[in-house]
C-alpha cells in the first residue's frame, strides 16, 4: 500500500499535490510519504509480534539513507543495519540508540571498525577471517570484547536477480557453510570477540518463502552444533530480503515471513535481528521527472524526461521495471501507445521503458516514477555533472525538502586546479 493517488485528476502525496511540489521545487525530485514508511513499519512489526517473535528490526540505510526517513524509523522504534562508516554517522545523526545498531559488510575498513568499536554499537557482522583478526586487535587494545556475529552463507540460492543474491557459495559475502564450525571456534579464542549469535542474509527481493527457510533451517542446525561445543548463541540476525510488488510480483505477506521463521528458529529462544530495506521505504518513495521533448524516431517514439539514469539506477543497473504514470489522471477512455521513456544523459543505457504502453503525454508535463523509494536516491550519481536531485518528505498537508539540490556552484567547489595550471 501506499499514499500517492489522484484526487480530483491530481496525482497526490497524501494530501499534497504533487505539481505544487514540482512548481516550489523543481524537478526532477524524490517523494518520500511518512504514512507509508509508518504503515510499512506497523505491518512488519506487527506481523513479528503476532507470531511471538523477540524481534528487533533494523532498517537497512543502504536502501534510503536520508536522515529524516531514518529518523521516522527510530522513533517508531527501529535500528540500523549500516554497512559503511558513512551510514554509521547517518544513523547516530537520526537518533537511533548505539545498542540498536549492526554494522554489515564485506569490506569493513580498520577506521570503520575503530569508529564502531569506540562508539559501543550492539554488534559487528564479521565476514571473513581477516576481518575477525583485525577487530579483535582493536577492540583488544582498547580492553574490549567486541560482540559479533558471524555472517554464514547458507549456499541458498534466492531465486532472484544475479547482482542481489549474496547467499551462494560463489558470491562474496560470509564464511563458507562448511568453515563455520571453524571459524566461531576461532573466533573464542580471540581476545577482542565476543561471540553472541550467527548472521545470515541470502539476497534482496525474494517474492517466496521457501528459500528462507532453507536458510532458516541451516542457521537452525549451527545453532544446535555451535550450543554442543559451549557457544552462548543468543541473537540470530536473519537479514532482510522480502519483495515488494514492482510489477506484477506478489511477494508474501509478511505474516508468511514471520511464521517461516517462527517455525523453523522460534523454539531457540534468541533474539532475532531483522534487516529490511526496501520492503519498508520501496513503496513509500516516488521520483517525479516533467518531459523535455517528445521525439518522433525511425521506428518509436521517445518520450525524453529530465530525470537520467544518474537519479535513477536501477533499470540501467538490473533492467528493473518502474510503472510510470502521468501526474494529471488521465482518462479511463484515453488510447495508450508505446512509448520509449529516457533520460537526457549520453549513454544508450539511459532508458527508464522500452515500448511502454500509455496515455497520450506531451513535453512539459509531469510524470512519476513510482515504488522509487529504494535504492534511487541511495544510488544516485553526478554523473554528466548533474546535480543531486532533492529529496522531499510529506506528512498529512505538509512537505519539506529534506536534501536540498546542490548549485552548480556547489559541485564545481568540490574540485580544486593544481598550483601548474
Amino acid at each position: 500500500m501506499n499514499h500517492f493517488d489522484y484526487v480530483n485528476g491530481q496525482l497526490q502525496a497524501e494530501q499534497v499535490p504533487v505539481a505544487e511540489i514540482a512548481a516550489q521545487v523543481g524537478t526532477p525530485f524524490y517523494c518520500y510519504s511518512t504514512a507509508t514508511l509508518v504503515r510499512h513499519y506497523t505491518v512488519f512489526t506487527q506481523a513479528l509480534a503476532e507470531a511471538g517473535l523477540d524481534a528487533q528490526v533494523c532498517f537497512a540505510l543502504k536502501a534510503n539513507p536520508n536522515v529524516a526517513v531514518v529518523r521516522t524509523f527510530a522513533q517508531l522504534g527501529a535500528g540500523a543495519d549500516v554497512v559503511s562508516e558513512g551510514e554509521l554517522r547517518r544513523a547516530l545523526a537520526a537518533g537511533v540508540p548505539v545498542d540498536r545498531i549492526v554494522f554489515s559488510g564485506v569490506g569493513k575498513t580498520e577506521a570503520e571498525l575503530t569508529f564502531a568499536v569506540a562508539k559501543g554499537i550492539m554488534q559487528i557482522n564479521v565476514e571473513s577471517e581477516p576481518e575477525l583478526e583485525a577487530l579483535s586487535k582493536i577492540a583488544a587494545a582498547r580492553g574490549i570484547r567486541m560482540p559479533i556475529a558471524l555472517r554464514v552463507n547458507p549456499d541458498v540460492d534466492a531465486g532472484t536477480h544475479a547482482k542481489i543474491t549474496t547467499g551462494k557459495k560463489e558470491n562474496k559475502f560470509g564464511i563458507e557453510w562448511t568453515r563455520a564450525h571453524e571459524v566461531y571456534n576461532k573466533a573464542r579464542a580471540l581476545p577482542g570477540i565476543e561471540v553472541v549469535g550467527i548472521a545470515c542474509h541470502i539476497g534482496s527481493q525474494l517474492t517466496d518463502v521457501e528459500p528462507f527457510r532453507q536458510a532458516f533451517l541451516r542457521v537452525r542446525d549451527l545453532v544446535a552444533m555451535l550450543r554442543a561445543d559451549g557457544f552462548d548463541i543468543r541473537r540470530l540476525d536473519l537479514g532482510g530480503g522480502l519483495g515488494i510488488p514492482y510489477e506484477s510480483e506478489e511477494p508474501p505477506h509478511p505474516a508468511v515471513y514471520a511464521k517461516a521463521i517462527k517455525d523453523t528458529l522460534g523454539d531457540l529462544g534468541c533474539k532475532i535481528v531483522l534487516e529490511p530495506g526496501r520492503l519498508l521505504v520501496g513503496n513509500a518513495g516516488i521520483l517525479v521527472s516533467r518531459v523535455v521533448y517528445v521525439k518522433e524516431g525511425a521506428t518509436r517514439t521517445f518520450l525524453i524526461a529530465d530525470a537520467a539514469m544518474n537519479d535513477l539506477m536501477r533499470p540501467a543497473l538490473y533492467e528493473a521495471h518502474h510503472t510510470i504514470e502521468p501526474v494529471i489522471e488521465p482518462a479511463k477512455d484515453a488510447p495508450r501507445l508505446p512509448v520509449d521513456v529516457v533520460g537526457p544523459v549520453c549513454e544508450t543505457g539511459d532508458t527508464f521503458a522500452k515500448q511502454r504502453s500509455l496515455p497520450p503525454i506531451k513535453a512539459g508535463d509531469l510524470i512519476v516514477f513510482r515504488t522509487a523509494g529504494a535504492y534511487g536516491a541511495a544510488m544516485s550519481s553526478t554523473y554528466n555533472t548533474r546535480p543531486l536531485v532533492p529529496e522531499v518528505l510529506v506528512k498529512d498537508d505538509s512537505f519539506a525538502v529534506v536534501r536540498a539540490r546542490p548549485s552548480f556552484d556547489d559541485m564545481l567547489a568540490l574540485d580544486s586546479v593544481p598550483d601548474w595550471l
